[in-house]
């Protein structure tokens, strides 16, 4: 199915434009085997005009039939392409951006496709705990593959090494995979999840005031 690009999007998000929007979905725990237990999660990727899309998941726990019995969990962060930094982009802190943006076409943009004939990306995950994840990867049309380069844990964390996360867009479904890493085990499934879209790239923009 077509992919909508929002009008006015930032020419270097339209890699990342396929995800943007609400989703919502089930899921299951581990590996999904027998026993296993089911979420529900709602997702949004949103964007408000600089070079990165806002993300937000909230999940449920759930019955079999996805009846929501208690919150699970809620995360958030940022995804962006992976390249050099330009005198046009902002920060540190509130130090302004340019008007006009680093990257101003989608010409321009294709100059950071990768040797894979796709786009390197980093990815920043915020979780309740004091919990950061910092991940490095690949956007290669409609699939993602990430893996943590650093885990920030603050003093009473639970454990937690590393993490990827894979991504997939398949009949116009979200489909995602968690492993993590904890203590001395290697990486295992954590969680995984098929999300629907529930509103259009356009409506997918925060409030400006």
């Amino acid at each position: 199915m077509p992919i909508e690009i929002p009008s006015g999007l930032t020419p270097e998000l339209v890699p990342l434009s396929w995800l943007i929007g609400e989703w919502e979905g089930r899921g299951r725990l581990g590996a999904g085997e027998a026993g296993d237990e089911h979420f529900v999660q709602h997702v949004v990727f949103a964007h408000n005009g600089f070079p990165y899309l806002q993300y937000t998941a909230d999940s449920w726990l759930s019955d079999e039939n996805g009846n929501r019995l208690r919150p699970l969990s809620t995360e958030t962060g940022f995804w962006q392409l992976d390249r050099p930094l330009q005198d046009a982009d902002g920060g540190p802190g509130l130090t302004p951006a340019d008007i006009v943006p680093a990257y101003k076409s989608a010409d321009e943009v294709e100059t950071l496709r990768n040797s894979q004939d796709g786009f390197d990306i980093t990815v920043t995950i915020l979780h309740p705990g004091s919990i950061a994840e910092l991940y490095y990867g690949q956007i290669k049309g409609p699939q993602i593959q990430l893996s943590t380069d650093a885990v920030l844990r603050g003093a009473h964390a639970r454990d937690y090494k590393a993490a990827t996360r894979i991504f997939g867009l398949v009949n116009g479904d979200l489909f995602w995979r968690w492993d993590v890493a904890a203590g001395e085990s290697p990486l295992a499934p954590h969680a995984s999840a098929i999300l629907h879209r529930t509103s259009s790239p356009s409506a997918a923009q925060p409030p400006t005031e």
